[in-house]
């Protein structure tokens, strides 16, 4: 009997690997725990110490919050101290957040969102122990990073352990955009890594203190309480909405490639059904799809457009069966819709290079380059960025990868 010989190149090998590896991932992989599940592993260090809680709606186990947990544990919580859109996640974007009490909890609600970014020494003075735990998308213009960058300096000078319990990033399958020139530092880009930077909270922790990131090189007493049965290329659906207009895996998966439109003239759905699932605008020659925004207390507040039928793209699909294969930021939809405005002086707002991180973007853009010549510039400072990654990655996927 004459064997049937299948020849397959290393390269497609490597591919039909990682596929039945996702495949199986997703059917037959062992549970998968946060950090905030792990209690045995970070109890013990809260036992007689008053602790101060960096959290909002996303910070669960299970069904339960983790203050309702720990109060239940008998840890004595001193206070707790919320990102961007609050601790229960019921703010719009770029709201301004006051300091309050907790009406549920009765806990003291200092807010990191507004003028007071960086918990102060005054209201650390009583905290033994900080924990960090909220959910990330992996974005670097996504805010809840810049405000662990600010927790942990505060904790590097008040002299406070701080606990980050880990959980999973949704985008941290892959490494890619722009990196950021620290001339366009910001709150939504404080770091010299690219848009989409692959790298759970706990490890970005670990890289802004071992790359000497926080203010005058001051080192963080840190400790990242791991997953269980995790790594970058696992499939996590978040169970909890990370922010208003984070609805579903759809927009957090196409939210690295949408962003950039906070910086134009277009509205990204905010206000709709679809919010970062869509982008058009009132006068818009291309695309099909149409919708309208309209006030949304807590999730769009007076919206672009309001009102206003806006016209262009739903990428709904594309999110839910494309962007979790891709491996990469699209954009396609940017350098279509700029190509066909009819007022190409005032695409752009000066928050896009902020969001972008980079003035070349933009100029790139301008001078009509396709996206392979704009990715081209990039490669260098990722392939040097992946190599610095590579130091702070705490889990393994396939055959050693990550």
């Amino acid at each position: 009997m004459k064997k049937l010989i299948f020849i397959i190149s290393s390269a497609k090998y490597k591919q039909w690997l990682c596929l039945l590896y996702f495949l199986l991932n997703q059917f037959i992989s062992p549970a998968q725990r946060t950090g905030a599940e792990r209690l045995d592993q970070y109890l013990p260090l809260l036992k007689n110490k008053k602790v101060a809680l960096v959290v909002n709606q996303t910070s669960t186990i299970g069904s339960e919050h983790l203050v309702d947990v720990l109060k239940k544990k008998k840890v004595n919580i001193e206070c707790i101290f919320a990102p961007e859109h609050g601790f229960r996640g019921d703010h719009a974007a770029g709201e301004h957040i006051q300091s309050a009490i907790d009406p549920i909890t009765k806990l003291q609600v200092y807010s990191l969102y507004g003028s007071n970014k960086k918990p102060k020494a005054a209201q650390l003075a009583k905290v033994d122990v900080v924990i960090f735990d909220i959910q990330d998308v992996g974005a670097r213009f996504y805010t809840y990073i810049s405000t662990l960058h600010y927790v942990m300096e505060a904790c590097a000078e008040q002299h406070k352990l701080l606990l980050v319990l880990d959980r999973p990033n949704p985008n941290g399958f892959y490494v890619d955009g722009p990196l950021l020139d620290t001339a366009y530092r910001s709150f939504v880009g404080m770091h010299p890594v690219p848009v989409v930077h692959g790298c759970t909270i706990g490890e970005y922790a670990l890289m802004i203190n071992g790359e000497g990131w926080l203010k005058n090189g001051v080192q963080c007493k840190l400790n990242v309480i791991k997953m269980l049965n995790y790594n970058h290329r696992t499939n996590y659906t978040l169970p909890v909405k990370p922010s208003p207009n984070l609805p579903n895996m759809s927009s957090i998966l196409l939210y690295p490639s949408l962003c950039f439109f906070e910086g134009t003239l277009y509205s990204l759905g905010r206000g709709t059904n679809n919010p970062f699932e869509c982008v058009g605008k009132p006068g818009c020659t291309i695309g099909t799809f149409t919708f309208t925004p309209q006030n949304i207390a807590g999730v769009a507040d007076k919206p672009l457009y309001e009102g206003q039928q806006c016209q262009g793209f739903l990428l709904k699909d594309y999110g839910n069966s494309i962007a979790p294969f891709q491996n990469k930021i699209n954009l396609y939809w940017l350098l279509e819709l700029y190509k066909n405005d009819k007022n190409q002086a005032t695409f752009f707002t000066p928050f896009f290079d902020k969001l972008a991180g980079t003035d070349q973007l933009r100029l790139q853009i301008v001078e009509g380059k396709t996206e392979e010549d704009i990715r081209k510039t990039w490669q260098p400072a990722l392939e040097q960025y992946r190599k610095k990654r590579w130091k702070y990655l705490l889990y393994t996927a396939i055959n050693g990868t990550y």
